[in-house]
């Protein structure tokens, strides 16, 4: 007995079922129900190997105690707990403390397996919401689909719509550009005209109040020479009835007005045209080129309006003339009063064909040469009425590379000084015969025929979009250029 109770002391059986014991109780809760079983079922083994231990020694020790010893004991504290099954007993033993310990846990597991059945539900109930949110997510995400679609079809749209509005606006403002410049052009054209009659009306009172009084000074003396009043019917249609002397006083007169017209040009329309051109060439010496050369051809023009214009006006008058005045006078007489019968427009057009096919300068294709009309037609105006003095003034023919001349020209600002040649022109001299009446203006640089060359060369490419016709450069080829000589014709 004293070696199996040695074995049962030296094992570790019991020390382990309460460590399994301890273990349990830890994770009771946490373990399912299964588990606990199991644990269960295990404590039991280790217990039933524990209890034949124990039989065995209490079998031992009752066979060492000889027949009735130990009988008592067995009675009193070990049949009534074998007849429970275990389950109870009075003993010390097994105390009243481990019958509440079986209930609490009984309630603990009927605990749990309410617990249990109400998780189960939660998570189901929580299942069926976490489907029907996916359900509404799915929806929502559809419909932020097919917002982004026709937010995507508005915004292409709106796209095409705002091209179309930014064509329209770029259109827009081209007609009103146009418009403003069709106005501007309208209303210098009507200044000018407004103020050309004015002049020619100023002339006419000038001339009439010459004649007055050259009248009255004849009257006065043909009085004082005789008693007799004369009267003298002039025999011409146009009643010129001034003296020589008159005349010649109309004639410096008219003089002055022009050269001073044609100092006010320089000083003002060209500048406004000079502005003009600027807004579609940057390049400075080709617009003075462009000032230059319209100047030039304007003079061309309107000596030949004025050739032909003589013409008719001679071949009108030579039938009637009978008077003490010549053809020619009469002619002129004719051609002063009425230089608003100048077709001043037709020379315009002549001098614009001509600039369009001018090598040395150039122009936008977008725009025309009409944009300088009104400074084209001015100096038209001013180079046809010139043509009517007694010695007619002109320009003077010029050529780039030419040697500067201190008598014909001044220097521009820009200028190199002491260059001996022209490298371009701005501004004509005016002429009469061989005299210098109002000075020029060059640029003058060195090197000046190798940059003329360059120049030509260079504007030479087809940059005009429009161009005079084939009969209107053959006329101009073959018909001689009164500017292309140093001298002035005389009419």
């Amino acid at each position: 007995m004293a070696d199996t109770l040695r074995r049962l002391s030296n094992s570790e059986t019991c020390r382990l079922l309460q460590d399994k014991l301890e273990d349990w109780y830890k994770d009771y809760h946490i373990n399912s129900c299964d588990q606990n079983l199991n644990i269960c079922c295990e404590l039991l083994e280790l217990n039933s190997k524990i209890q034949g231990q124990l039989f065995t020694i209490l079998n031992v020790t009752a066979r060492e105690g000889g027949q009735y010893a130990g009988v008592d004991t067995i009675k009193s504290r070990f049949l009534p707990w074998l007849g429970t099954c275990f389950s109870t007993s009075h003993s010390g033993a097994f105390s009243d403390s481990s019958f509440s310990l079986l209930q609490e846990s009984l309630e603990r597991d009927k605990r749990l397996r309410e617990l249990s059945t109400t998780q189960e539900m939660e998570l189901n109930k929580l299942e069926s919401q976490l489907t029907s949110t996916r359900m509404e997510l799915n929806a929502v995400k559809q419909d932020l689909l097919e917002a982004q679609m026709e937010a995507e079809d508005t915004k292409t749209k709106s796209a095409t719509t705002l091209l179309a509005a930014e064509d329209e606006i770029l259109q827009l403002k081209s007609q009103l550009r146009s418009t403003e410049d069709n106005l501007e052009f309208r209303k210098r054209s009507a200044v000018d005209d407004y103020e050309r009659q004015i002049r020619l009306l100023r002339d006419e009172i000038t001339v009439l109040s010459a004649e007055k009084s050259v009248l009255q000074g004849r009257i006065s003396r043909s009085r004082s020479c005789s008693p007799v009043r004369h009267t003298s019917r002039s025999s011409s249609p146009f009643g010129r009835t001034e003296s020589p002397t008159s005349a010649r006083l109309t004639n410096s007169s008219r003089h002055a007005r022009l050269i001073s017209r044609f100092n006010d040009i320089y000083a003002n329309d060209r500048l406004d045209a000079q502005t003009h051109l600027r807004r579609y060439i940057d390049d400075q010496e080709m617009v003075q080129r462009i000032i230059f050369i319209a100047t030039v051809e304007s003079f061309h023009a309107a000596k030949m309006a004025f050739r032909q214009f003589k013409l008719r006006v001679r071949k009108s008058l030579a039938p009637s003339h009978l008077g003490p005045e010549s053809l020619e006078d009469a002619v002129i007489d004719y051609i002063v009063r009425n230089l608003d019968l100048y077709d001043v427009q037709s020379s315009v057009n002549d001098v614009i064909s001509a600039m369009n096919v001018n090598p040395k300068i150039s122009f936008p294709p977008e725009v025309d040469f009409i944009l300088i009309s009104s400074f084209i037609r001015e100096v038209c105006r001013v180079a046809f009425a010139m043509q009517t003095l007694e010695i007619p003034l002109d320009v003077a023919f010029a050529v780039d590379g030419e040697l500067f001349s201190e008598s014909k020209y001044r220097r521009t600002y820009d200028s190199e000084f002491s260059a001996p040649l022209v490298y371009y022109h701005v501004w004509p001299p005016l002429m009469e015969d061989e005299t210098v009446v109002v000075k020029g203006e060059a640029v003058t640089k060195r090197g000046a025929l190798w940059g003329s060359a360059k120049s030509r060369s260079r504007s030479s490419s087809p940059i005009r979009s429009r161009s005079a016709s084939p009969g209107r450069i053959l006329a101009r080829s073959r018909s001689p250029s009164p500017i292309r000589r140093s001298g002035t014709p005389r009419f």
